[in-house]
């Protein structure tokens, strides 16, 4: 498919420009993008309870399974970066400049999953930090934690699900306010507090993490036997066999795990901003796999050896909430250990929300300069920070922090980010088909890069037959989502660039030929024979 006529540079200053002439600066080194991603191992607090609620005592072996993959897929990630060191945005923005050469619309759907995988992050910290403050304040049955105001019931979309104002929302706006004041002086100054909260808030997973190892008080009676949970006729979870249910199960709690797991590729996203990016951006993504390669196998370990599948199934640890209280009991202490342990935890939750933000508001701003999104979106202030980006963010996470189902708004955005990472991962043998000749700073090995495009097929078989175990209708919710860019799209490229791309991005597009042939279509419909088996052979109980 054509990829379109370029626009003179006179006709697309404005949009391939951030306004004012302000830009993203180069004030960081890889160690900076990694205190940044330090952020990412606080997202095993979201996940923890429901992978093992969902597949039981075999949950430590999804977690070493889901870091391992999310591990392989980086290398593919880190080649393609550096295909790209004048822009920004991360992985989904250099993935859709390989599919746009055979489809316009397939490359702006790349950048909007990555975008919608990772912008509720902000919506789901902050609450859950609010929860931690809240709950250590003020007894469960007080009127601060009862209290609610109901705006609007969405049960068509989701069983259950609401509009409401409460303490949480209250709270969790505060957090999210702070949390954009921070980043308004831009990547360098944000990368100083991440930093702090980096080594603040990773003290107490790593405490947890070596404490029962150490002491070895982890039973194997609470890591075996390897045997699924399912559910019998009154729908109480019994333990069952690696059957058709069995199988399924594990792919419920592989999909549940991947959204935690594959998140360091955001070390990625400041490209634009590395002082030295033919030698940062690898370095950054290597070494933030190689924390969360730790944090992702000691931390699940540590929890399941120390509670024991009947603990990790109590309704306070799958939501997240009694996630503190677990903690600090176990390295001992009274009350004053748990609400240190607290105040840590939403340091933590805190810097993985930084890390969001700066992360999904850079992929807006880099979309809308390479015209994919609207223009708005391209104007940077006088820090190099992307201000209009960090606005859209913040507005879009006040009205998920409306809703009620927490659980729904990370699975359906999970279904956009399996999606993102399908295509990204076949975008890297698309590159080195079409840009063979082109310098790169990281060359993966064959093998890798071939690896990479088998994990991508893997990650849909977990979307096809694991999203509806997190809630009736998620997979349908998350594909029609993940299509709501579509119109957005048209509306930029034919109405406000009438049909060209910008200037900026002639040197990115341009290509004698289109090398990869057919091979991308024929990807994409296998992409969408693997969903539609694997769902068809899910059997939920």
């Amino acid at each position: 498919m054509a990829i379109g006529v370029l626009a003179p540079v006179d006709q697309v200053h404005e949009a391939s420009q951030p306004s004012e002439h302000h830009e993203l600066k180069r004030t960081l080194s890889w160690k900076d993008a990694f205190w940044v991603t330090s952020g990412v191992p606080a997202g095993v607090l979201f996940t923890i309870g429901g992978v093992s609620s969902t597949i039981g005592t075999p949950a430590w072996i999804i977690w070493i399974a889901a870091i391992l993959i999310g591990f392989a897929q980086s290398f593919v990630y880190a080649e393609i970066s550096t295909l790209y060191p004048h822009k920004s945005g991360g992985a989904s923005i250099y993935g859709a400049l390989g599919w746009v050469r055979y489809s316009k619309m397939v490359a702006p759907v790349s950048v909007w999953c990555n975008w919608l995988a990772w912008s509720p992050m902000l919506a789901m910290g902050t609450s859950l930090a609010a929860g931690y403050m809240l709950s250590s304040l003020f007894p469960p049955d007080s009127v601060i934690n009862t209290w609610k105001l109901t705006l609007l019931d969405l049960n068509f979309v989701t069983k259950g699900l609401t509009l409401r104002v409460n303490s949480t929302f209250i709270l969790a706006t505060l957090f999210l306010l702070v949390t954009f004041k921070l980043q308004h002086a831009g990547a360098s100054a944000a990368a100083t507090t991440q930093r702090i909260l980096g080594i603040a808030s990773l003290t107490p997973l790593v405490v947890i993490a070596l404490v029962p190892l150490i002491t070895g008080d982890m039973p194997s009676t609470n890591f075996l036997p390897l045997l699924p949970l399912t559910h019998d006729a009154s729908g109480a979870a019994v333990m069952g066999g690696w059957n058709a249910a069995g199988i399924s199960t594990a792919m419920g709690a592989m999909f549940l795990a991947c959204w935690s797991t594959f998140g360091f590729e955001t070390a990625v996203c400041y490209t634009r901003e590395f002082k030295d990016p033919q030698k940062d951006v690898f370095k950054a993504i290597f070494w933030s796999g190689v924390l969360c390669l730790f944090m992702f196998i000691a931390v699940p370990i540590a929890f399941q050896g120390e509670l024991g599948l009947a603990g990790m199934l109590k309704p306070e640890i799958i939501d997240g909430s009694g996630v503190g209280a677990a903690m600090a009991k176990f390295v001992g202490g009274g009350r004053v250990m748990f609400n240190v342990v607290v105040v840590m935890l939403v340091l933590a939750i805190l810097l993985i929300v930084m890390t969001s933000m700066m992360g999904s508001s850079r992929t807006l701003y880099q979309a809308s300069v390479d015209g994919w999104l609207p223009r708005y979106l391209s104007h940077v202030n006088e820090h190099g920070a992307p201000t209009r980006a960090m606005w859209t963010d913040l507005g879009f996470n006040l009205i998920l922090l409306l809703m009620s189902d927490y659980m729904a708004i990370l699975s359906v955005s999970n279904v956009c980010y399996m999606i993102f990472v399908f295509l990204n991962l076949q975008s890297g043998w698309i590159h080195r088909l079409d840009r063979a000749d082109w310098p790169r700073a990281y060359r993966c090995k064959n093998w890798l890069l071939a690896l990479g495009a088998l994990c991508g097929y893997i990650d849909l078989v977990f979307v096809g037959a694991g999203a509806n175990f997190q809630g009736e209708h998620t997979l349908r919710n998350g594909l029609l989502t993940a299509l709501l860019i579509v119109p957005v799209f048209i509306y930029r490229h034919y109405v406000q660039d009438k049909g060209r791309f910008p200037a900026s991005m002639k040197r990115d597009m341009e290509l004698p030929c289109a090398k990869a042939g057919v091979l991308p279509y024929i990807a994409l419909a296998a992409a969408v024979l693997v969903v539609w088996v694997a769902f068809r052979l899910t059997v939920i109980t």
